[in-house]
């Protein structure tokens, strides 16, 4: 028996309750836009679970439209359930609502895929995405979360963190960094400060060696990070003299985001990341 799986222990059903929950939440979490077909097996491995427990939860899932079954595999894809269940919070984002038509515009200038960014605490999630009119092309899907150190959204938002915060995700591997050293998180915090002198953060081939990504801070009224435009696209079509174009378009259009928020980006964006 798995500790997810483990028994009421205090009699009033609470450790139970939360525990299914909890496994719930896990099932979901499972699909992936690289994966977005999975059988109960596959769910079962991946969360630790019985086959019957994700059996019954996917059947819940199910009745609700949570998930869907293929017709011709049988294995299970999110439903579109969970757009009403996501549909409010999406429609109360300010973030998101102002970026789009700037996203939009960043679209058509550059030729590439734009998105907007936002932090959970350990990763960056994609709210919105233009994609690239080209038959080639990276794209960020909604709901898509990053975890990478190298990421280039990942990178702004960490460079807002303090330097012991830094230290703390990335050896916790909350932030993924393989092969992590002291040599290496001390080379990290400088990239961060990097960041915050040139305004927005670069990730070349370094975390997918076929795409390339620039990401930019919006910042609120209180001169705090809210969210992070980004531009992924194909390496073969950014040179490096290519990529400082897209890094400075990437930041004006996050400074427009962060304009029509009403915010203002701090004077100093160096002394978030001091210790």
């Amino acid at each position: 028996m798995t500790p997810a799986e483990s028994p009421d222990t205090n009699g009033n059903g609470d450790t139970k309750g939360t525990s299914v929950i909890v496994n719930a939440i896990a099932v979901l979490r499972t699909f992936t836009a690289d994966e977005p077909l999975l059988g109960v097996t596959e769910i079962a491995n991946r969360v630790g679970l019985h086959k019957s427990t994700v059996s019954r939860i996917l059947s819940t899932f199910e009745q609700e439209r949570l998930v869907e079954r293929d017709p011709e595999t049988r294995r299970f894809r999110l439903g579109l359930g969970l757009i009403a269940v996501a549909g409010p919070l999406l429609a109360e984002l300010e973030e998101r609502r102002v970026a789009y038509p700037v996203l939009r515009e960043l679209t058509e200038q550059t030729g590439e895929t734009s998105a907007l960014m936002v932090w959970n605490g350990t990763e960056s999630m994609c709210v919105e995405q233009i994609a690239s009119h080209h038959q080639i092309k990276h794209t960020t899907p909604l709901g898509a979360r990053y975890k990478d150190a190298m990421s280039s959204s990942v990178q702004v938002f960490l460079s807002a963190e303090t330097a012991e915060r830094v230290r703390a995700l990335l050896r916790s591997g909350a932030i993924t960094y393989p092969g992590l050293d002291d040599t290496s998180l001390e080379a990290y915090q400088i990239r961060l400060k990097d960041v915050n002198r040139r305004g927005w953060a670069i990730n070349y081939g370094e975390s997918s060696i076929d795409e390339v990504g620039v990401a930019a801070p919006v910042y609120d009224h209180r001169g705090d990070i809210v969210a992070a435009v980004l531009i992924p696209a194909p390496r073969f079509r950014v040179s490096r003299e290519r990529l400082q174009s897209l890094g400075e378009a990437c930041a004006a259009a996050a400074h427009l985001v962060t304009s029509r928020l009403g915010g203002r980006a701090p004077r100093n964006t160096e002394k978030s990341n001091q210790s």
